[in-house]
């Protein structure tokens, strides 16, 4: 299948666009709160109590040059669905500040929130549905301390969730493979003007409900500089099924850097070890390196390169013992305040024939052009 005039004349019009106008806000910080700035928020839709809603609407068309026969993409998880248009997620947050309680609830619809829930055992027709569902204790004479409970995304990873929080269109490997949201407790505590630490205390990864009687403990901190900021996640528990023999150790560091508020950068790196992953005397591991970057072009454009080297060396991560690379480079185009389109090209190859390809089996590498689209309200 070939891509169409009308999609190509829209990828040029989108190209063309980015080149004719001034200057856009500056990029969304990359990983938990701070280092890059992030764009000027739309204005926010503000209820009685403190009560806040924001929403948004994201779909895309996606060619896929393999043409694969099942219409997916290989490990993707936001533009997965392959020469076709398709919706990728709809959501719709309330949120309350903490004064000194409060709560976030993320009613959410579309194919990402499915891939998203996909391994939980509460079952992805209950969850799917609740991106995001806590509560939050926040006194002021705790002098910053502040207690969630509930479902909430990782702390773990450079990439956010939503497009609009984001620099590329799909996430990277780092991200795909990584935990995406926890169940459970979590504290944080600012020491200084600069230096936070927090714990947390979940059913595991991307469980609503637990798979088995061990829980996973998460230590976090972070540091966070004008120009520089670094955060680092480690998380161990027991992860397998009806079981709480071997655990899983997973270590996430992120470093964002800000030059100058239309240039931003990111390296992200992750090691993990899963104890008796093959059997009692079998580990596996794997290591992560990403690293990204934006520049403001004008007021409406601003263009993104991303590059990871995953190496599933074990095969525990992927199913097969590979060493996985990919590069992105996305361009970007504001055009008006809570609308934004993204077009996209990314190459992924591997030491292994592991990518979907047609009918006929499969191959070692796999291209995609994406042409994305993302209307939004209310507060980031």
């Amino acid at each position: 299948m070939r891509l169409s005039n009308c999609t190509l004349s829209l990828a040029a019009l989108v190209i063309s666009g980015s080149l004719a106008w001034g200057q856009t806000p500056a990029p969304a910080a990359p990983a938990q709160p701070a280092a890059a700035t992030k764009p000027d928020p739309a204005p926010a839709t503000t209820l009685p109590g403190n009560i806040q809603v924001s929403g948004l609407i994201d779909a895309y068309y996606s060619f896929n040059s393999n043409h694969p026969a099942s219409k997916t993409t290989t490990l993707r998880n936001f533009e997965v669905k392959a020469n076709q248009f398709s919706l990728n997620m709809m959501k719709l947050s309330i949120t309350k500040a903490a004064e000194p309680v409060g709560f976030t609830l993320d009613l959410g619809a579309g194919r990402a929130w499915q891939i998203f829930h996909a391994t939980d055992p509460a079952g992805p027709d209950f969850v799917q549905y609740l991106p995001q569902a806590y509560v939050t204790l926040k006194p002021k004479s705790w002098k910053g301390f502040q207690f969630d409970f509930g479902k909430f995304y990782t702390s773990a990873g450079a990439e956010l969730t939503e497009n609009n929080l984001t620099w590329s269109y799909g996430r990277g490997y780092l991200y795909t493979n990584g935990p995406y949201y926890h169940f459970g407790a979590r504290i944080t505590k600012p020491l200084n003007d600069h230096f936070t630490v927090g714990l947390q205390l979940v059913n595991g990864w991307n469980n609503v409900e637990d798979n088995n009687s061990g829980k996973t403990v998460g230590i976090t901190t972070a540091w966070t500089g004008k120009k520089i900021s670094w955060f680092n996640n480690y998380y161990v528990g027991p992860e397998k099924n009806n079981t709480n023999t071997g655990s899983r150790n997973f270590y996430d560091t992120v470093v964002n850097l800000t030059p100058t508020d239309k240039t931003s950068f990111y390296v992200n790196f992750d090691y993990g070890k899963e104890s008796q992953a093959f059997g009692v005397k079998k580990d596996a591991t794997w290591v992560a390196i990403g690293v990204a970057g934006r520049q403001q072009l004008s007021q409406n454009t601003a263009v993104s390169v991303r590059y990871e080297n995953y190496d599933d060396r074990d095969g525990f991560i992927t199913g097969t013992a590979q060493a996985l690379n990919s590069f992105t480079l996305t361009g970007e185009y504001k055009w008006v305040e809570g609308l934004i389109s993204r077009l996209e090209y990314r190459r992924d190859w591997s030491d292994q024939a592991f990518y979907e390809r047609g009918n006929a089996g499969l191959s070692k590498n796999q291209s995609t052009l994406t042409l994305g689209f993302i209307a939004f309200f209310g507060p980031k």
